[in-house]
């Protein structure tokens, strides 16, 4: 597959005419080709490659250092995701861009929520900022709150839990 190395500002209006006109391509005919972390990852079509941030969930982070450990469950949390999509066929919902100009989408395989799976198995919390408009979150939060009171993956840390959010703005100190 050829890589184009393109300037952002023309990535960000390749990838708005890709999705926001229709019958240029179709959700149906993007195919996961790589997954970043618990939350991100890459998918392509027709020769095109574009990243896609799981939109209203925040999975652990992975270290962005090498040598430097990641958040706990964050390698679960990829693992699990890989496993949920990694080279299949996936529809997208989007919500705009996040401001690494990635698509803010709800990935969905064979008509499964990827977003709410990652809740339901303790490996993602509900993202904690602002939502874009015409997403609900009322099925993210039961999610949440049902793997919390069951103690799936990261909530079988307890006390000793951290949110991504925190985590990250501790890596930065």
């Amino acid at each position: 597959m050829i890589r184009w190395i393109v300037h952002p500002k023309l990535a960000i209006c390749l990838t708005f005419l890709l999705i926001a006109i229709p019958g240029i391509i179709s959700a149906a005919e993007f195919k996961v080709t790589r997954v970043y972390d618990g939350d991100t990852v890459e998918v392509g079509s027709k020769g095109f490659e574009v990243s896609v941030c799981l939109v209203g969930i925040d999975a652990p982070e992975t270290s962005q250092k090498k040598g430097q450990p990641g958040q706990p469950y964050s390698q679960q949390a990829t693992q699990y995701l890989a496993s949920l999509v990694l080279n299949k066929i996936v529809d997208i919902k989007r919500f705009g861009f996040d401001r690494y100009s990635r698509i803010l989408g709800v990935i969905y395989v064979n008509g499964k929520n990827v977003n709410l799976a990652m809740l339901k198995a303790g490996l993602a919390e509900v993202n904690r900022g602002k939502p874009p408009m015409g997403l609900d979150l009322e099925p993210y939060w039961q999610a949440e709150t049902e793997a919390k009171n069951a103690g799936y993956g990261m909530w079988g840390l307890g006390d000793k839990y951290i949110s991504p959010r925190d985590w990250r703005s501790m890596q930065v100190k």
